[in-house]
């Protein structure tokens, strides 16, 4: 069992959905378990306001998404919804179509990272 993502992703309609992914361990030794090395080209580190509630929109870009210090709530165009806390993993690959919903929680503001993968 490796480390969850949390997937946002659109589907040939245009129309975003949620679905889990797993990063497997690859390799194993006496400081802990590391995946294999996956392709990224750049970080960006982001504070969002506590008042966050954006509307509809598209990810600008396939990127993870960290969560460092609080959370956010993603609404995909399906209506299904999730709270992804800080610590958590988000994949938004919902680069086309509707895109979805961010709003923060508890009016918190948020520090995150950006990883974007292309």
């Amino acid at each position: 069992m490796g480390i969850r993502v949390h997937n946002l992703y659109c589907d040939a309609d245009g129309n975003s959905h949620w679905r889990d992914i797993q990063i497997e361990w690859a390799q194993e030794g006496p400081e802990g378990k590391t995946s294999a090395r996956l392709p990224a080209t750049g970080i960006i580190f982001r504070q969002t306001r506590a008042e966050h509630d954006r509307p509809w929109h598209p990810a600008p870009r396939r990127q993870y998404i960290i969560n460092l210090d609080a959370g956010v709530e993603l609404t995909a165009s399906d209506g299904a919804a999730r709270v992804i806390g800080a610590g958590e993993i988000i994949l938004v690959e919902d680069v086309a179509g509707r895109g979805h919903l961010s709003k923060s929680v508890n009016s918190q503001m948020r520090h995150s990272i950006f990883v974007p993968i292309e």
